[in-house]
């Protein structure tokens, strides 16, 4: 490994796409800091800090996780990627049911027509979740610096601003970095956290609130889902295929066997964000218009975080869109279609039951596969409730977070070594496997 790193910076391509994604990461990480006009930063730490029993602070702590803490800083960066992330769920939803939708996208050229109303739909969502911020920061007294309709108006332009340019930033370090821009943005914002965690479980330990011996054991059983998060990573089912001769051209191209691999967990962290920006979308505004809204303030209190209701929602769409998104991803008819075009089979199934095979084998890996998902993204919850650890540590530490972690983790190792086996070098030991030459 040592080895590796010494050979990754040597590789000027390589070096280069580092240094562009860490300084991308770096600027994120300045704006979460920077907060918006108009807005007293001290009144407002000191808001969070007498009211951190709160329902708002539970809902803020929520928040707070997948925008790296830039929510109860006010930043220009508080609402992180996730309107972005909640707009691509609706557009993908709307292909459902609109044929003509679906059809634009199937088109090389109608691809970047989609990506465009999604870039509009994000700015209505922040315009809409910038304007309920503006209420909740009048309802915190003296944190505004300015009267409520300018403050109203300098908000939402700037954190519609900010938002969109931390979309920027994510699709630039896809383009020109390292990984997958908006799931590193998540990533470091989580990573980002780690210090203030660390701190509040030991002043948690020290004031005697938890026990050393459940905190060890916590971190014990932490380290045990790691693994099996790497392990079902890992995992995948390879359905074999073979190819007859064929001729093309003047060339007679002899038999050939391969295989499909198909993974555990085809969709990796994809469910969990889609399910918690999903969720957070219409949580924010119920619990930020409550006060004003009574049937608002019902549903809020019903779609509590810390609550059954939330948490059975949850594991239930992280289940659904790992079906959804493994169909979108690995469309079982176009694969098919795939291996009859090129005159491929598959040992023991008929040319016409192929589709019907491939949407089997999916659909039996996907269930365990999503079942286990809901089940890790559930641990901060239940390790909240029944070893009473402060929401910070239990949600930094938790599933979800060590799912985000791994499989950006997982996803970024392996684009670097591809690239280093490009220029002839050995690349990291994944999935327990030495790289070779080429």
């Amino acid at each position: 490994m040592a080895n590796s790193l010494v050979e990754m910076y040597r590789i000027k391509d390589l070096r280069k796409k580092i240094f562009i994604t860490l300084g991308l990461l770096i600027v994120s990480r300045v704006g979460a800091v920077i907060p918006i006009p108009g807005i007293d930063p001290e009144v407002l730490k000191l808001f969070f800090l007498s009211q951190s029993s709160s329902s708002n602070i539970g809902l803020t702590e929520y928040l707070n996780f997948f925008s790296g803490g830039a929510f109860s800083n006010f930043s220009l960066f508080m609402l992180g990627v996730m309107p972005y992330i909640s707009t691509q769920i609706i557009v993908q939803l709307l292909m459902l049911v609109i044929p003509s939708l679906k059809k634009l996208a199937q088109d090389p050229s109608g691809h970047k027509k989609i990506q465009q109303y999604t870039r509009y739909g994000t700015i209505v969502v922040c315009l809409i979740q910038s304007y309920v911020v503006t209420i909740y920061a009048n309802s915190i007294p003296g944190v505004m610096t300015m009267g409520i309709v300018p403050f109203t108006l300098v908000a939402m332009l700037t954190v519609t601003t900010g938002s969109m340019l931390l979309i920027w930033i994510g699709n630039k370090i896809t383009q020109w970095g390292i990984g997958n821009g908006i799931s590193l943005l998540i990533f470091a914002g989580i990573v980002a956290r780690f210090p203030e965690a660390m701190s509040v479980l030991f002043r948690s330990i020290s004031a005697g609130v938890l026990n050393p011996i459940v905190v060890l054991v916590v971190f014990v059983m932490f380290l045990v889902v790691v693994a099996l998060v790497v392990y079902e990573e890992q995992g995948v089912r390879k359905i074999p295929v073979n190819y007859a001769k064929r001729v093309v051209g003047r060339k007679m191209y002899g038999a050939q066997s391969t295989y499909i691999p198909i993974k555990v967990n085809p969709s990796g962290v994809i469910p969990v964000i889609f399910a918690s920006a999903l969720l957070s979308f219409p949580l924010q505004i119920a619990t930020t218009l409550g006060p004003e809204v009574r049937w608002l303030a019902a549903f809020a209190n019903w779609l509590n975080p810390q609550g059954a209701p939330y948490l059975i929602i949850y594991a239930l769409l992280i289940i659904a869109f790992a079906f959804f998104y493994t169909q979108v991803s690995m469309n079982p008819v176009e694969m098919a279609k795939q291996i009859r075009e090129n005159g491929g089979s598959v040992p023991g199934v008929r040319t016409e039951k192929l589709e019907e095979y491939l949407t089997r084998v999916l659909n039996r890996i996907v269930l365990p596969g999503s079942l286990f998902l809901a089940f890790i993204a559930l641990i901060p919850t239940l390790v909240q409730k029944f070893f009473n650890f402060p929401s910070t540590v239990a949600m930094l530490f938790g599933g979800t977070s060590l799912l985000i972690l791994v499989g950006v983790d997982l996803d970024t190792m392996r684009q670097i070594e591809g690239i280093m086996k490009m220029h002839h070098y050995d690349g990291f030991n994944v999935g327990g496997k030495k790289s070779k030459h080429i």
